[in-house]
């Protein structure tokens, strides 16, 4: 069987179209143009078997780089003091076709004159469908909230910055730094406890039947806060440390990956079915995918 040849990394954004998206009022319609592009080519490696790990982590690059042009075409580059930071998953750099995108713009103090700059820059996103879900506050702010709120720290901690001045998030990196809050062992307390209640929730007879990808036990939730808490608990930066740690076998290390690969397709295919965010497995859904898995 004639396998197609595959690119070395799925499309982003061409040099002539990063200049015309960045241009101040390039309208809204473009964007979602070039967005809709890319995405059939997205699904068309999807549906040719390109390693998923390379499309999630693809269409976060091209999501980068559609919201740095936006950046500079509402002048916010030429802003003092501000920064754009992917948080969440996004943060990760893994997003599925509709996934949510978490953004942090970050202050290094309050200036109302940069507010009509930010206000027309997250309308514009909302305009080219972006599902965007977004905070502004100062260093300050963000540091007490941390301290306060266990999603904002677990938020936090896969931050990463898209535009601006990387010293404001490299500030609030030390400000919550484990020294100062959140200790290994209170992280993962708090993070075992959050996970029992949501295992509770999610753990009955109609979603057991059709369930939430994301949510239920043995879901997607459950491998991140693995990942959570070796950052948190251990310094890793990447799971394969859990390995040269001797809390994961070479073994359990790999069906651990092979697992998330496998339900990160079930994840981008319920997206690509259905055209917007869904994570449940319902069961007109399962028969669907059966078919495009060849089951």
């Amino acid at each position: 069987m004639d396998f197609p040849a595959f690119p070395d990394a799925p499309p982003l954004l061409t040099q002539d179209e990063k200049t015309e998206l960045a241009r101040s009022g390039c309208p809204a319609h473009r964007y979602k143009n070039i967005l809709e592009t890319k995405t059939e080519t997205y699904n068309t490696l999807f549906n040719q078997l390109y390693p998923i790990e390379k499309l999630v982590k693809g269409r976060a690059a091209l999501i980068d780089e559609i919201l740095q042009a936006a950046w500079q075409a509402h002048q916010l580059d030429t802003c003092a003091g501000i920064s754009l930071i992917a948080v969440g998953g996004y943060g990760r750099s893994e997003l599925h076709l509709y996934s949510d995108i978490d953004l942090l713009i970050l202050l290094d103090s309050v200036d109302p004159q940069r507010d009509v700059y930010l206000e027309a820059f997250i309308t514009f996103l909302w305009d080219i469908n972006f599902d965007v879900g977004h905070s502004v506050r100062t260093i300050a702010e963000c540091t007490a909230m941390a301290a306060d709120d266990l999603t904002i720290i677990t938020n936090l901690l896969e931050a990463r910055t898209l535009c601006g001045i990387p010293d404001l998030l490299a500030t609030l990196k030390l400000n919550i730094d484990v020294s100062h809050m959140w200790d290994g062992h209170k992280f993962y307390q708090s993070k075992l406890d959050e996970q029992l209640l949501r295992h509770a929730k999610y753990q009955n007879t109609a979603y057991n039947l059709e369930p939430n990808l994301k949510e239920c036990p043995g879901g997607l939730r459950d491998m991140q806060v693995i990942d959570w808490v070796a950052k948190r608990h251990l310094h890793t930066h990447r799971l394969s440390a859990l390995v040269q740690k001797k809390f994961l076998s070479e073994d359990e290390y790999r069906q651990l990956k092979q697992a998330v690969g496998h339900l990160w397709r079930i994840r981008w295919a319920l997206h690509m079915i259905t055209g917007r965010k869904e994570d449940r497995l319902l069961f007109d859904h399962q028969r669907t995918l059966s078919k495009l898995f060849g089951f």
